[in-house]
């Protein structure tokens, strides 16, 4: 991969593509609404019970998923059911888990990224 090459034409390089992709993982309340998500459609009111997130913190990270891409929504009645944009963004946060695996005393003893 050329990681210098300017994506889709507005001077962006894949690098910084990669880097702008990964800081909507980043964030633990994001990364519950997508696990929520992995098994089915879910409701804003039924994510809130999922992840025992305030609904006004998921409707913000909802937002935050759809301007990404990484959700998508569908309207069912008078719901709004939100779901994983595409199967592989299910595939790469279950092949995290395996990463994890083999590399989580590592991730576990660095310092450089400690959570809030």
């Amino acid at each position: 991969m050329d990681q210098i090459v300017a994506c889709c034409n507005s001077g962006t390089t894949a690098i910084e593509r990669r880097a702008k992709l990964f800081r909507g993982f980043a964030d633990p309340s994001r990364l519950a609404i997508l696990d929520a998500l992995c098994d089915a459609p879910l409701a804003v009111h039924e994510i809130v019970t999922c992840t025992k997130l305030s609904q006004p913190n998921v409707s913000n990270h909802l937002r935050c998923l759809l301007d990404c891409g990484l959700v998508a929504s569908d309207r069912d009645g008078r719901f709004i059911r939100y779901r994983i944009s595409s199967p592989r963004i299910t595939a790469l946060l279950n092949d995290v888990d395996v990463l994890l695996d083999v590399v989580a005393e590592g991730v576990d003893a660095c310092d450089n990224y400690r959570g809030t």
